[in-house]
């Protein structure tokens, strides 16, 4: 319990404090170590004379936001409507547990983000401002005819050849 009492307004007096059973640690100061990682050179680090993998990923990334930049902005929005159906069909084969893989999911949505990004690019050189940005993507949303995705309708082309072709064996 600690009790104080107040002698004059300069002198503050505490009572003493009982003797702990709890020994004092013999070290009394800061201690200070540096361990600097031991990295391997970079030629080490890359077999066989290959460029690291961090390399080759950002030629593919530059090589594929060329190709964007190339495309027009009314094939963008195309391509995006596209992209955003295959998505919808990837959580729809998840959750009726079909096989697919799970690296799709996460290669759309980064190449959305990146159509979406040249999109906005362009947008910024026209000199649209944010508001009149968000505005024009709602009515732009508003305006998206649904249609099925393009795995959708090579799935649906196949099924229809292959009941075709089950209907010439049966006749």
């Amino acid at each position: 319990m600690l009790s104080l009492s107040i002698a004059s307004p300069t002198t503050v007096t505490f009572p003493p404090k009982p003797t702990s059973q709890i020994p004092k640690p013999s070290f009394n100061g800061v201690q200070l170590r540096h361990s600097w990682p031991v990295r391997a050179p970079l030629q080490l680090q890359s077999s066989r004379g290959r460029p690291s993998s961090s390399v080759v990923m950002m030629a593919k990334r530059d090589q594929e936001l060329e190709e964007i930049r190339a495309k027009s902005t009314e094939e963008i929005n195309e391509e995006v409507v596209d992209l955003k159906g295959e998505l919808f069909m990837l959580r729809l084969q998840k959750s009726v547990r079909n096989e697919f893989k799970s690296s799709d999911f996460r290669r759309m949505r980064k190449r959305i983000a990146r159509m979406l990004t040249v999109r906005r690019e362009r947008e910024l050189e026209e000199g649209i401002n944010k508001r009149l940005s968000r505005k024009l993507d709602r009515q732009w949303k508003k305006s998206i005819v649904v249609r099925p995705p393009p795995s959708l309708k090579k799935l649906q082309e196949e099924e229809a050849a292959a009941e075709a072709a089950e209907a010439e064996k049966s006749a």
